[in-house]
C-alpha cells in the first residue's frame, strides 16, 4: 500500500509538472502570439495621412473668362494640401463691389491689372501670373469674311463684353474706336454687349453674331475659331494675383502664394492656352 500510494503521488506530481509546464508555455506563447497579432493589425491598417492645411480654407475671387483653368488649379491645390477652395467667378465689376461691400476675401484673380485699380485699398500685394491674350473671333464658316478689325465695319451683329463691367468690354470699345468704329456701330446697333466673355465665344460658335472681340482661351469649341490677324496685339494683358488686406489666414495664403509659382499651376495654365509672363 505504501509503495502504491507514492507511485500514486509521484504520478500525480510528475502530472502537475507537466500541465504547469505546458500551461507557462502555452501562455508565453500566446502572449508572443497574441502582441505579434496586434502589432500586424496595426501594420496592416494604413494611418490617415494629414495634409498641411487640412482645416483652412481661402476665399478667392476669379474673373469668369479664368473659370476652366483657375477652377483646375484650386482643385489642384486643395488635392495637394487639404485647404478648402471657394472660388467666386463673376465679372470685374462684381467682385470690386463684393469687395468693397463685404471687406473679406483672401485674393483677386483678375482679368487684368487695371481690374485691381477700383480696389487698390483691399491689394495687400499682386504678382503677374499669366498673359490674357484678346482676339478677334468668327464662327468657324465665317459668313462675312472678316480679316482683321476694319472688316466689321461690314458686319450685322457684333460682339463686345460690356465696357462697364468687363476687361474684355474695355479692351474691345478702346480698339474700336481707334478704328473709328465704335460710335458708327452702336449708332447702327451692330453692337451686342455680354456681361462676361465665355458668353461671346458661346454665341459665336452658335452662328449669334458675324465677330467678337474675346479672350483667346474662351474660343475652344469647333464653332467659333480665331481671326489670324495682329490688330488687337497691342491689347495684350496680363493676369494678376492680388492678395487683398483682408485675407484671413495667413499659412494657407502663403502657401497659395507660393504653389502658384509651381511648374503644376504653369501647366494647368499652358493647357488652357495661356502664355507665362516672363
Amino acid at each position: 500500500m505504501i509503495g502504491r500510494d507514492w507511485m500514486t503521488r509521484r504520478g500525480f506530481a510528475i502530472a502537475c509538472a507537466f500541465a504547469l509546464c505546458a500551461a507557462l508555455t502555452g501562455g508565453i506563447l500566446a502572449g508572443c502570439s497574441g502582441g505579434a497579432s496586434e502589432e500586424t493589425q496595426e501594420a496592416a491598417q494604413p494611418q490617415a495621412e494629414t495634409k498641411a492645411l487640412e482645416g483652412h480654407e481661402l476665399n478667392i475671387y476669379c474673373g469668369a473668362g479664368m473659370t476652366d483653368p483657375f477652377q483646375k488649379i484650386a482643385d489642384a491645390f486643395e488635392a495637394e494640401t487639404g485647404c478648402a477652395m471657394n472660388v467666386t467667378f463673376a465679372n470685374a465689376a462684381q467682385i470690386q463691389t463684393q469687395i468693397t461691400t463685404t471687406e473679406q476675401g483672401d485674393f483677386f484673380v483678375a482679368g487684368s491689372a487695371e481690374e485691381l485699380n477700383p480696389v487698390a485699398d483691399y491689394v495687400a500685394s499682386s504678382v503677374d501670373l499669366v498673359k490674357h491674350i484678346p482676339v478677334l473671333a468668327v464662327p468657324a464658316d465665317n459668313p462675312k469674311g472678316i480679316t482683321g478689325l476694319a472688316d466689321l465695319a461690314n458686319a450685322e451683329k457684333v460682339l463686345v463684353g460690356d465696357p462697364e463691367s468687363t476687361p474684355i468690354g474695355k479692351i474691345a470699345k478702346k480698339a474700336l474706336t481707334e478704328n473709328g468704329l465704335w460710335e458708327t456701330m452702336m449708332a447702327n446697333d451692330v453692337l451686342t454687349t455680354t456681361t462676361t466673355a465665355p458668353q461671346i465665344a458661346t454665341a459665336l460658335a452658335n452662328g449669334e453674331g458675324d465677330a467678337g472681340i474675346v479672350w483667346k482661351e474662351n474660343v475652344k469649341d469647333e464653332g467659333a475659331v480665331v481671326v489670324d490677324t495682329s490688330d488687337l496685339d497691342g491689347f495684350i494683358k496680363t493676369v494678376p494675383a492680388a492678395q487683398l488686406t483682408c485675407a484671413a489666414d495667413a499659412d494657407a495664403v502663403a502657401a497659395f502664394n507660393e504653389f502658384l509659382q509651381t511648374d503644376a499651376a504653369w501647366d494647368i495654365w499652358a493647357e488652357f492656352g495661356y502664355e507665362k509672363v516672363e
